[in-house]
């Protein structure tokens, strides 16, 4: 549907529909406990999505692990849900993060299947900077991204990362050091973008 104004709408109409069109369609969650068996059934699901990109926990045991090595200071997690039916879009974490002059974190993320693809996860992305930057008062956020991951490197571009170098055999993930491309954003340029 489209903001225009079709000939003789008020211009209350036109702003109404700009406004719909903008609501927000993603939350962010803290992940806990009692979301163990819908993020499990969830990255089972999308098991072909993460390929050999990521490892999120798969059983009950894996999760509770998981929820316990991200609590504290150094480490900001993030389920995004549908807005519409409370499904799980993804998984966002800051992790790493330190203070004093650095001011920084790592991100990592992935999606869910079925709502993979529906630009959900941009919404989603956008969501967590603002908390980074705003919320956390974080200078910098950095990803790191294997080169064939398209998907995941074209997201963190639409959200106004650049890319700022190359990491041969940087993480290990399904038994393989894998080389990465160093995305990153800084919150001056974070805010410039968000005023255009």
């Amino acid at each position: 549907m489209s903001a225009e104004r079709a000939p003789g709408a008020s211009s209350r109409e036109g702003t109404a529909a700009r406004r719909a069109s903008s609501r927000p369609r993603v939350r962010l969650v803290h992940p806990h406990h009692t979301d163990a068996e819908e993020f499990v059934a969830a990255a089972r699901r999308s098991r072909a999505l993460h390929a050999s990109w990521v490892a999120p926990p798969r059983d009950r045991e894996a999760f509770d692990a998981w929820i316990e090595a991200r609590r504290g200071p150094r480490h900001a997690s993030f389920l995004a849900r549908d807005l519409e039916d409370d499904g799980l879009v993804g998984y966002f974490g800051l992790s790493e993060i330190v203070r004093g002059p650095m001011q920084s974190a790592y991100l990592g993320f992935y999606a869910f299947a079925p709502l993979a693809g529906r630009g959900l996860m941009t919404e989603a992305l956008s969501q967590v900077l603002r908390r980074a930057f705003v919320e956390l008062g974080l200078h910098r956020v950095e990803a790191n991204i294997q080169p064939a991951n398209e998907r995941s490197r074209a997201l963190v571009e639409r959200c106004g990362f650049t890319l700022e170098g190359y990491s041969p055999r940087y993480l290990k993930i399904a038994g393989r050091w894998r080389d990465h491309e160093r995305w990153a954003v800084v919150r001056d340029d974070w805010k410039t973008r968000r005023r255009r």
